[in-house]
Protein backbone atom coordinates (compact mmCIF):
# COMPACT_ATOMS: atom_id res chain seq x y z
CA UNK A 1 0.00 0.00 0.00
CA UNK A 2 1.65 3.43 -0.84
CA UNK A 3 0.98 5.69 1.61
CA UNK A 4 1.13 9.24 1.89
CA UNK A 5 1.40 11.88 4.23
CA UNK A 6 -0.42 15.00 3.14
CA UNK A 7 2.06 17.63 4.62
CA UNK A 8 0.15 21.16 5.72
CA UNK A 9 1.46 23.67 3.50
CA UNK A 10 1.70 26.02 6.38
CA UNK A 11 2.44 25.11 9.95
CA UNK A 12 -0.40 26.06 11.52
CA UNK A 13 0.29 28.81 14.05
CA UNK A 14 -1.16 27.49 17.77
CA UNK A 15 0.04 24.69 19.69
CA UNK A 16 -3.63 23.59 19.72
CA UNK A 17 -4.32 23.84 15.75
CA UNK A 18 -1.13 21.83 15.47
CA UNK A 19 -2.41 19.00 18.10
CA UNK A 20 -5.70 18.82 15.86
CA UNK A 21 -3.67 18.92 12.67
CA UNK A 22 -1.51 15.68 13.69
CA UNK A 23 -4.24 13.80 14.68
CA UNK A 24 -6.20 14.61 11.98
CA UNK A 25 -4.08 13.43 9.41
CA UNK A 26 -2.66 10.44 11.74
CA UNK A 27 -6.10 9.32 12.15
CA UNK A 28 -7.13 9.86 8.08
CA UNK A 29 -3.92 7.71 7.47
CA UNK A 30 -4.41 4.92 9.91
CA UNK A 31 -7.90 4.92 8.61
CA UNK A 32 -6.45 3.61 5.49
CA UNK A 33 -4.53 0.57 7.41
CA UNK A 34 -0.70 0.65 6.40
CA UNK A 35 1.69 -1.63 8.00
CA UNK A 36 3.05 -0.14 10.80
CA UNK A 37 6.67 0.92 9.49
CA UNK A 38 5.34 3.27 6.81
CA UNK A 39 2.93 4.82 9.20
CA UNK A 40 5.79 5.49 11.85
CA UNK A 41 7.85 6.88 9.49
CA UNK A 42 5.85 9.39 7.76
CA UNK A 43 3.41 10.11 11.38
CA UNK A 44 6.67 10.37 13.86
CA UNK A 45 9.49 9.24 11.92
CA UNK A 46 12.41 11.83 11.30
CA UNK A 47 11.02 13.12 8.18
CA UNK A 48 7.55 12.83 9.65
CA UNK A 49 4.52 14.98 10.10
CA UNK A 50 5.00 15.39 13.52
CA UNK A 51 8.42 16.75 13.26
CA UNK A 52 7.46 19.43 10.52
CA UNK A 53 4.59 20.56 12.98
CA UNK A 54 6.91 20.87 16.13
CA UNK A 55 10.00 21.64 15.18
CA UNK A 56 12.08 22.17 18.15
CA UNK A 57 13.11 20.18 20.53
CA UNK A 58 10.97 22.03 23.28
CA UNK A 59 8.04 21.83 21.02
CA UNK A 60 8.40 18.06 20.28
CA UNK A 61 9.02 17.32 24.22
CA UNK A 62 5.97 19.33 24.48
CA UNK A 63 3.69 17.22 22.02
CA UNK A 64 4.73 14.02 23.39
CA UNK A 65 3.24 14.63 26.51
CA UNK A 66 -0.33 15.08 25.13
CA UNK A 67 -3.38 13.02 24.80
CA UNK A 68 -3.10 13.33 21.03
CA UNK A 69 0.16 11.80 21.05
CA UNK A 70 -0.34 9.12 23.39
CA UNK A 71 -3.38 8.08 20.88
CA UNK A 72 -0.86 8.51 17.87
CA UNK A 73 1.07 5.80 19.85
CA UNK A 74 -1.97 3.69 19.96
CA UNK A 75 -2.50 3.86 16.37
CA UNK A 76 0.96 2.65 16.10
CA UNK A 77 0.46 -0.18 18.50
CA UNK A 78 -2.85 -1.19 17.06
CA UNK A 79 -1.18 -1.80 13.41
CA UNK A 80 1.81 -3.48 14.50
CA UNK A 81 -1.06 -5.63 15.88
CA UNK A 82 -2.09 -6.16 13.18
CA UNK A 83 0.83 -7.25 10.65
CA UNK A 84 3.33 -8.55 13.52
CA UNK A 85 6.52 -8.37 11.96
CA UNK A 86 5.48 -7.65 8.46
CA UNK A 87 6.34 -4.62 6.71
CA UNK A 88 5.98 -2.84 3.17
CA UNK A 89 9.31 -3.98 2.25
CA UNK A 90 10.27 -0.70 1.08
CA UNK A 91 12.02 -0.39 4.24
CA UNK A 92 14.99 -2.03 4.62
CA UNK A 93 15.49 -3.17 8.44
CA UNK A 94 18.66 -2.37 10.63
CA UNK A 95 20.42 -4.07 13.53
CA UNK A 96 21.69 -2.52 16.76
CA UNK A 97 23.98 -4.36 19.34
CA UNK A 98 23.07 -3.34 22.85
CA UNK A 99 25.37 -4.30 25.55
CA UNK A 100 23.28 -4.63 28.88
CA UNK A 101 23.69 -6.34 32.22
CA UNK A 102 23.18 -10.57 32.32
CA UNK A 103 20.57 -9.42 34.95
CA UNK A 104 18.33 -6.81 32.84
CA UNK A 105 18.66 -9.17 29.52
CA UNK A 106 16.69 -12.24 31.96
CA UNK A 107 14.72 -9.88 32.96
CA UNK A 108 13.73 -8.82 29.73
CA UNK A 109 13.20 -12.39 28.36
CA UNK A 110 11.40 -13.08 31.37
CA UNK A 111 8.83 -10.10 30.60
CA UNK A 112 8.88 -11.62 26.86
CA UNK A 113 7.80 -14.57 27.79
CA UNK A 114 4.80 -13.64 30.38
CA UNK A 115 3.49 -11.25 27.50
CA UNK A 116 3.58 -14.45 25.04
CA UNK A 117 5.66 -12.07 22.56
CA UNK A 118 9.64 -12.16 21.50
CA UNK A 119 12.37 -10.02 22.61
CA UNK A 120 12.38 -8.41 19.63
CA UNK A 121 8.15 -7.50 19.44
CA UNK A 122 8.83 -5.98 23.33
CA UNK A 123 12.38 -4.23 22.82
CA UNK A 124 10.75 -2.36 19.58
CA UNK A 125 6.83 -1.70 21.73
CA UNK A 126 9.72 -0.50 24.63
CA UNK A 127 11.66 1.56 22.06
CA UNK A 128 8.64 3.27 20.13
CA UNK A 129 8.33 4.95 23.67
CA UNK A 130 8.72 8.27 24.58
CA UNK A 131 11.10 8.04 27.92
CA UNK A 132 11.40 11.18 30.54
CA UNK A 133 14.71 13.24 29.81
CA UNK A 134 16.01 12.85 33.43
CA UNK A 135 16.20 8.82 32.99
CA UNK A 136 18.55 9.33 30.18
CA UNK A 137 22.15 8.71 31.09
CA UNK A 138 24.73 11.07 29.19
CA UNK A 139 27.75 9.79 28.38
Amino acid sequence: METTTATPTLTPATPEERLQTATRIADTMFQQQPDWVTFFREVLGVDGLVRKLFTTPEDLAEFEKTAEYAEIQAMVAKLRERSGAQSDGKEPTRVITVRLPKSLHESLRAEAHDRKTSMNQLCISKLLQVIDEQLVVSE
